[in-house]
């Protein structure tokens, strides 16, 4: 099974200048856990996750005047759509998360998370188990 078959096409697009609260709102209402933080000024492409908002708000930090800008990771390992489950799997669990953005060559066109290929691979498994 390839990443094109798990990835969530719903990609949230937010500025670095929204605030976390924006942020988390945005993602709340789109029960998402990540969103792509596109920087029009340098064309940067980042990720901001519920862990970077978590991270920020137990530091004290106020949501409401902290930008996405400052908590996103911009050194982002991404996927292709034709990259298969295994590969997107590995590269999430050596860099340590469990989003990656998918980019065809156009830019992004989906994200699949560690839920996502789990959905795929779980029906499989149960398959796999009740043939044995």
């Amino acid at each position: 099974m390839l990443v094109r078959d798990a990835m969530s096409t719903v990609v949230l697009t937010i500025g670095p200048a929204h605030t976390l609260r924006q942020a988390a709102a945005l993602m709340a209402a789109r029960r998402v856990g990540a969103a792509v933080v596109l920087d029009h000024d340098t064309s940067g492409l980042g990720i901001l996750t519920e862990r970077d908002i978590l991270v920020s708000i137990g530091a004290g930090q106020n949501p409401d005047l902290e930008t996405a800008g400052a908590h996103t990771t911009t050194d982002v390992v991404f996927a292709a759509p034709g990259w298969t489950l295994e590969d997107a799997a590995d590269a999430m669990s050596h860099g340590g998360f469990r989003h990656l953005i998918v980019l065809d060559g156009h830019g992004p066109v989906g994200i699949v998370s560690v839920r996502d290929i789990i959905r795929c691979w779980a029906p499989v498994r149960r398959e796999a188990v009740t043939m044995a």
